[in-house]
C-alpha cells in the first residue's frame, strides 16, 4: 500500500503519547517539562502499565487523558492504545524518561510547515549523559536520576547542544501524522514487548511511500537513559525484522535511512545500488532465509 502525501493544514498542537511503567518520578518530570517548556498546549496521553507505584493515581489527579493495563503489555500495544485517543492530527511518541527543552515543539512544527505535507517521520534530538557513540545525539551530563537532575543548568545551556539536522529518524521523540500512523497500523504487536519495533515502524512508513525521516537538530530533549528493558523478557526483534522484511535492520538503517548522516536535503532518495550495497543486500536476504 502506497499513500499519497496530503497537505497539512495549519496546526500547532500535538497529541503526545507517553508509555510509563512504574516510573512515577520520571513521569512527573516529563509531563512538567512539556507543560513548562512547550510553546503550545498539547494533549498529553499517558498509558500506565501496572501503576502500582502510584502512577495511575497521579495521572488521574492531574486530569490527564490516559489508558491503563493491570500488567506491563509492552511498547507496541501501549502506544497504540494511547494513540487511539489522539485528538490532533500530529501524534508524538515520547518516553517517560525524557525532559523537553524550551522550543522543542516549535522547532518540530517549523519543520512540518517547511515540508508542507503529511508524509514524514521526524525525531527530536536527544541529549544523553553518556557517550554511546550514537552520532544522532548530543552528550552532556545534567544528571542520571531525577534527584540529581540540574534543571537550571540545562535551561541555560541546552541551545549550545543543538546539532545540524540528521537522517534516520526512528526513535522517540517521534512525530508522525495521524493518517500515516493508522494507515500503517501503528506499532506491530508481533514485536511485543518492543525490541526493534521502532525499526519496523519506520520500515512500514518507508514501504507506504514516506521518504522523509529527519532528525531535527535544534528540537532537544534530555534522555535519562533509564530504560525498562532490563525488567522484561525481550523478543528477538532483529530476527523478526529480518524474517518480515528480508533484510537486516542495520542494513535498512545504514543504506535506506542513512542514519546519522548530515541531512543535506529534507527527502531521502532510494539506496545507491553500489556493489557493496548489492552484496550486503544479498547477504542480508540469505540471513533472513536462514533465520
Amino acid at each position: 500500500m502506497k499513500l499519497t502525501p496530503q497537505a497539512v493544514p495549519p496546526q500547532n498542537q500535538f497529541s503526545i503519547v507517553i508509555p510509563s511503567w512504574n516510573n512515577l518520578a520520571l513521569l512527573k518530570l516529563c509531563v512538567e517539562s512539556i507543560q513548562r517548556n512547550s510553546a503550545f498546549a498539547h494533549q498529553i496521553i499517558v498509558h500506565v502499565n501496572d501503576g502500582s507505584d502510584g502512577s495511575l493515581e497521579w495521572v488521574r489527579a492531574q486530569g490527564l487523558t490516559h489508558t491503563h493495563s493491570a500488567q506491563n503489555i509492552g511498547i507496541c500495544l501501549t502506544v497504540n492504545q494511547a494513540a487511539a485517543l489522539a485528538q490532533h492530527d500530529l501524534i508524538l511518541y515520547l518516553n517517560d524518561d525524557m525532559y523537553c527543552c524550551p522550543q522543542w515543539d516549535v522547532k518540530l512544527l517549523d519543520k512540518v510547515k517547511l515540508i508542507g505535507h503529511d508524509a514524514f517521520m521526524l525525531s527530536g534530538t536527544m541529549i544523553e549523559p553518556v557517550d554511546s557513540g550514537n552520532p544522532c545525539v548530543s552528550v552532556h551530563d545534567f544528571g542520571r536520576e531525577v534527584d540529581s537532575f540540574d534543571q537550571d543548568a540545562i535551561l541555560k545551556n541546552y541551545q549550545s547542544l543543538a546539532k545540524p539536522d540528521w537522517y534516520g529518524a526512528t526513535w522517540p521523540p517521534t512525530l508522525v501524522h495521524r493518517r500515516w500512523w493508522h494507515a500503517v497500523g501503528g506499532y506491530s504487536s508481533e514485536f511485543s514487548p518492543g525490541m526493534s519495533s521502532d525499526n519496523d515502524f519506520s520500515m512500514k512508513m518507508w514501504a507506504a511511500g514516506c521518504r522523509i525521516f529527519l532528525g531535527v537538530g535544534d528540537s532537544l530533549v534530555y534522555h535519562f537513559m533509564c530504560k525498562s528493558t532490563g525488567r522484561i523478557v525481550k523478543n528477538n526483534g532483529r530476527k523478526q525484522f529480518m524474517r518480515k522484511w528480508g533484510m537486516t535492520s542495520s542494513l535498512f538503517d545504514r543504506y535506506y535511512l542513512r542514519r546519522g548522516e548530515p541531512a543535506l536535503q529534507v527527502e531521502l532518495g532510494e539506496p545507491d545500488a553500489t556493489p557493496e550495497f548489492n552484496r550486503k543486500l544479498r547477504l542480508s536476504r540469505i540471513k533472513a532465509w536462514l533465520a
